[in-house]
């Protein structure tokens, strides 16, 4: 797979998998090898707080939205999720921002002689077109069981709600085919770890 490399020095691994799949375990992992992770979610967050955004999504949608200083996440959730159209136009405001936050991002984490590598975690990593600004993307695998129970757990979501959120991004299949790495994330600890440092060494050795 082409992969873009201009002016960087660092690895960018993308991480990819379903809803509740574990890649925020694998990030941590990475993590404590000496990877730094720019976590999508939270600059889409940070974003949101933007009084620009806020005042675009208020405009879109309204006080319910927007009831005070902060965009109610609940409810834009509940407004974007169910219909597609309104998450495509919440996307194309939020994605060209997100995407300049992580640039500032991995300039400074090149710069930064204690960061062996970057991480994206991203939910949506080849549908915002990251997939060949990635140096390797790692596939992370763990049954639809464990995967509806985590998100029960962690965000108090249904089997259906899992399966309406997931219908939204590009197939599993897709995501998993288009990977270099595949780790599973459903036995122990100790495993996944031992598996991430075999990949991580990988993609280090690959690129060096």
């Amino acid at each position: 797979m082409s992969r873009v490399r201009s002016k960087r020095i660092k690895p960018i691994i993308g991480l990819v998998g379903g809803i509740g799949a574990g890649k925020s375990s694998v990030a941590r992992v990475l993590q404590s090898l000496g990877a730094a992770v720019i976590d999508s979610d939270r600059l889409a967050h940070d974003e949101l707080a933007d009084p620009e955004v806020m005042a675009t999504v208020r405009g879109w949608w309204g006080d319910k939205v927007c009831p005070s200083d902060e965009v109610d996440r609940k409810v834009l959730a509940s407004i974007v999720f169910s219909a597609p159209l309104e998450l495509d136009r919440l996307e194309k405001l939020l994605y060209p921002r997100i995407h300049r936050r992580r640039e500032r991002l991995v300039a400074g984490y090149n710069a930064d002689p204690a960061v062996r590598a970057i991480v994206l975690d991203a939910p949506k990593l080849y549908e915002a077109g990251l997939g060949d600004y990635c140096d390797a993307v790692i596939f992370v695998e763990a049954d639809w069981s464990v995967r509806v129970r985590r998100v029960a757990a962690s965000r108090g979501w249904s089997e259906e709600e899992l399966r309406r959120r997931e219908n939204l991004q590009n197939s599993l299949d897709t995501k998993r085919a288009n990977a270099d790495h595949v780790v599973i994330n459903h036995s122990s600890l100790d495993q996944l770890r031992t598996d991430v440092e075999r990949i991580f060494s990988s993609v280090l050795a690959a690129f060096a």
